[in-house]
């Protein structure tokens, strides 16, 4: 979802919610690699029933990773792509369900932001070569050393979307690859394996909760069932939310920042492309033979544990004094939907709110404040009270004008900070000393008090001196400058010494009176006096909060709704919003997949097209040319990076995008035909799984009406069977689609088309914890435990998912040795901090070969 630092602000201010993953590793024995045993228990002692791999998440770090080389074809990317899902398998170990989800053709709203993305990523590329090629001449021009040039084709990562090839040849490979796993391991042996490729219409994450929605709508769901979702985006754990299921974990990849990457241009890490000065790489060793020994570290995995957030939000959301019985449930659901206010993947942001700026915990004290004024929740099963939002909305817009005031002061003032240096420097012991130098420190007599003077002379000269220059750069509109500056300690650096890129000029100057007047005018190109315009704006933006709440709750509400805008209303124009929306209209379908290319790809990546649909995004007689532009510009809106601006690209009419098209269908192979049809999930199960001979029976009586899965069979799983027309079937050979895997002589399972259970549109999946669940154990600490209350139990912070794990012991002489580390460790740290900002040497008797370190 699009909350840029979501993830880093809750997992700093729920810090308990993350833990980080117990992995087995295989064995190597005489040469001979032992897989890993992932029938047995789990080492994360948790068991998981459910294993929910959102697989664009895999897909796109598999094919074109970006800390090692690239996979070096096809081939080599379908083979990635089973060993990071190997991975996932061992960590989590389902136990009853696999459901692997590739996104499928989305809907309207979410297409705008895949075309954002798209034209960014072929306009990315192309400005890439060409620097690459400017560089490289500068740097052979002037005697530098760069490696040949590698012949081979750029990877479009464009070709990861429905309706391509790529994602046709990745279906069949995921076939053969569940048929493999289902034959020959052993942890695969009871599991029911889902899959939804790319030719089923819905986005992964959300076709995978479709799938819960409609079984805890069944009257045979487990309501214990523990879940377990992988994916990076930050939707997920709304999505968990909006299930009520106590026990949900999301599974993810453990982000490690500042991470080197090689240059593009020479390979080597420690610079960027920008940078490179094409040096020859040094030896590793002698005769360069340690040159390939330094493979990239492997990717850790971390759990995060929504039952702990739920403890959390659940301090935080309760509310005393309620005109009325206080629902946690219902408060959860109100808290998803104001984080749609700082981002998500349909609607641009309120300029006001930013994740970073505490927008959050200002919503949450507004929420609080409307709640007792209205005796009511704002949300009910995704449907929305507008007049609760509205008040939540003037309360946010009576701030406004003081939050982008702040803001710019915590801007000019964070300028400020790097720019200018340590503002007092000590002398004797704590000045710093050039390295390798023959001088000595002198001797400082009181360290104490000499590190106390430094931190308060250096604090009250910087506070004086940012002061005066946060004046300044007020005055001169957050620009730095200064025409008295003199070199030395403290002076900001001149403008030429940065490294960084010159700001554009800002020219709605939030922080300035009459901001709301250039915003209009600089973005929509009309004046804030025209009521009409900013209320069909606003209109508009109402329509996509309902609309984005019915989807993380009910489904997909409207596949042809979109927000017609690339900027979102301030939200003071929230006014008599209440009647603005009354509901969506019924029956609306999905793109075809070619229809989706053609609505979201630049005209760079039109080979992955036919021939004569490539056309209309090239030939300049085409009706829809307008829709294709070879170049566009980029607002950063107030933003640092161009990957944080709006792409102004023109938005696709899909009436004019229908008749143009209708005039090419004819054109189709009969291929292109079928990667342009909308396909169903499959159901997989080896052959000791229950439901095997109930699958068989269905091939054998050759029935082509669709088939009540029997819930008794599969765990509680219900829905609707349909034959396949290729089926995998056990004592079938599985031919490999991958030359370098071989094919499976003995396979053992079986596939079949299967359908979720349907309900009607107009039906309202509850937003409830269901009965019969049992809730988790409390992990956080008690509220009253540390004022002496010891009566509510034996509480001990817990580590993991096991709160019975066995404490470790030690003895009388693992205490003396810890006792005696303890010491020199406090010594050490005592030391270190002494010595701040200063260079020093460590004493040589804490060396243990008696020389100074």
């Amino acid at each position: 979802m699009g909350v840029p630092a979501f993830f880093r602000w809750l997992s700093r201010k729920y810090s308990t919610i993350v833990v980080h993953c117990t992995e087995e590793r295989s064995k190597e024995c005489n040469g001979v690699r032992i897989p890993v045993d992932t029938s047995k228990p789990n080492p994360n002692e948790v068991e998981f029933d459910n294993l929910y791999l959102d697989m664009n998440g895999i897909i796109h770090p598999c094919t074109h990773p970006e800390d090692k080389a690239a996979p070096k074809n096809e081939d080599e990317m379908m083979v990635a792509i089973f060993e990071y899902m190997d991975r996932l398998f061992n960590i989590v170990r389902p136990r009853r369900v696999l459901y692997m989800a590739i996104d499928g053709v989305a809907p309207r709203a979410k297409m705008n932001q895949q075309r954002s993305r798209r034209f960014r990523a072929s306009k990315e590329g192309v400005e890439l070569v060409e620097e690459k090629s400017r560089i490289r001449e500068e740097i052979l021009g002037r005697g530098g050393y760069l490696p040949p040039v590698e012949v081979k084709e750029r990877f479009d990562s464009n070709c990861i979307t429905p309706g391509t090839e790529f994602m046709d040849n990745l279906a069949k490979c995921l076939r053969y690859y569940v048929a493999d796993r289902l034959s020959n391991d052993p942890g695969w042996r009871n599991i029911t394996v889902i899959l939804s490729d790319a030719s089923v219409p819905g986005e992964g994450e959300h076709k995978i909760m479709d799938y819960i929605r409609r079984q805890r709508a069944q009257p045979h769901h487990d309501p214990n069932t523990h879940h377990c979702l992988c994916g990076a985006d930050a939707d997920l754990i709304m999505l968990g939310l909006a299930t009520h299921e106590p026990n949900f974990t999301i599974i993810r990849e453990e982000f490690k920042p500042n991470q080197p990457r090689p240059c593009a241009m020479c390979g080597q890490k420690g610079h960027e492309i920008k940078d490179c000065q094409g040096v020859a790489r040094e030896k590793q060793g002698e005769h360069d033979e340690f040159a390939d020994t330094m493979p990239a570290s492997e990717q850790e995995f971390i759990f995060i544990r929504l039952c702990v957030l739920r403890e959390y939000l659940e301090r935080e959301l309760t509310m005393a004094s309620l005109p009325f019985p206080f629902d946690f449930e219902r408060t959860v659901d109100d808290w998803v939907f104001m984080c749609f206010f700082v981002g998500n993947d349909f609607l641009p942001h309120l300029p006001s709110l930013e994740i970073r700026e505490g927008a959050i915990d200002r919503l949450v004290g507004i929420y609080k404040d409307v709640v007792h004024k209205t005796g009511g929740y704002i949300t009910e099963n995704g449907f929305v009270k507008l007049e609760s939002v509205e008040l939540i909305m003037q309360a946010i817009g009576v701030a406004e004008d003081n939050i982008f005031k702040k803001r710019k002061e915590d801007d000019v003032r964070w300028k400020l900070e790097a720019q200018q240096g340590p503002a007092y420097m000590t002398a004797g012991q704590f000045a710093p000393q050039a390295l390798g130098g023959r001088g000595r420190p002198g001797v400082v007599q009181n360290a104490r008090h000499q590190a106390f003077d430094m931190r308060m002379q250096g604090r009250d000269q910087h506070n004086k001196d940012a002061a005066q220059s946060l004046k300044a750069m007020m005055k001169n509109g957050g620009q730095a400058g200064s025409s008295d500056g003199q070199d030395g300690r403290g002076v900001k650096r001149k403008a030429e010494d940065s490294d960084s890129e010159p700001e554009p000029e800002d020219n709605v100057r939030l922080w300035e009176d009459g901001w709301k007047q250039r915003y209009y005018k600089t973005k929509f190109d009309v004046d804030a006096t025209d009521d009409d315009f900013r209320k069909k704006v606003v209109k508009s933006y109402v329509e996509g909060l309902c609309w984005v709440l019915r989807y993380y709750y009910q489904g997909c509400a409207s596949w042809k709704w979109y927000f017609p805008f690339h900027y979102a209303p301030f939200a003071s124009d929230f006014k008599d919003i209440k009647g603005m929306f009354t509901d969506f209209e019924l029956g609306t379908k999905p793109f075809k997949p070619l229809e989706q290319l053609m609505g979201v790809f630049p005209a760079a990546s039109g080979n992955f097209l036919p021939q004569t649909w490539r056309s209309l995004m090239s030939n300049p007689e085409s009706s829809i040319i307008d829709f294709y532009p070879d170049d566009f510009a980029i607002d950063l809106n107030g933003k640092k990076y161009a990957w944080q601006g709006v792409a102004l690209l023109p938005f696709v009419d899909e009436r004019r995008l229908r008749a143009a098209l209708a005039e090419v269908y004819p054109n189709l192979s009969p291929e292109e035909n079928k990667r342009n049809s909308l396909g169903s999930d499959m159901l997989f199960v080896g052959k000791s799984h229950p439901c095997c001979d109930f699958i068989q029976e269905l091939y054998h009586g050759e029935s082509h009406e669709g088939t009540e899965m029997p819930a008794e069979l599969c765990h509680g799983i219900q829905g609707t069977l349909n034959l396949d027309e290729d089926p995998i079937l056990p004592d079938k050979p599985v031919q490999s689609p991958i030359p370098m895997l071989r094919d499976i002589a003995q396979n053992t399972a079986i596939g079949v088309k299967y359908k979720d259970p349907q309900y009607g549109e107009t039906f309202v999946f509850k937003a409830v914890i269901l009965p019969g669940a049992k809730m988790p154990e409390k992990v956080l600490k008690p509220g009253d435990w540390e004022r002496g209350n010891r009566g509510r139990g034996n509480w001990r912070p817990q580590l993991g998912f096991n709160s019975n794990r066995q404490q470790v012991h030690l003895d009388q002489s693992a205490f003396r040795a810890l006792g005696y580390v303890w010491k020199r460790l406090i010594f050490f740290v005592e030391y270190l901090h002494r010595s701040t900002e200063a260079h020093y040497q460590q004493p040589s008797h804490l060396c243990s070969n008696g020389m100074s370190c």
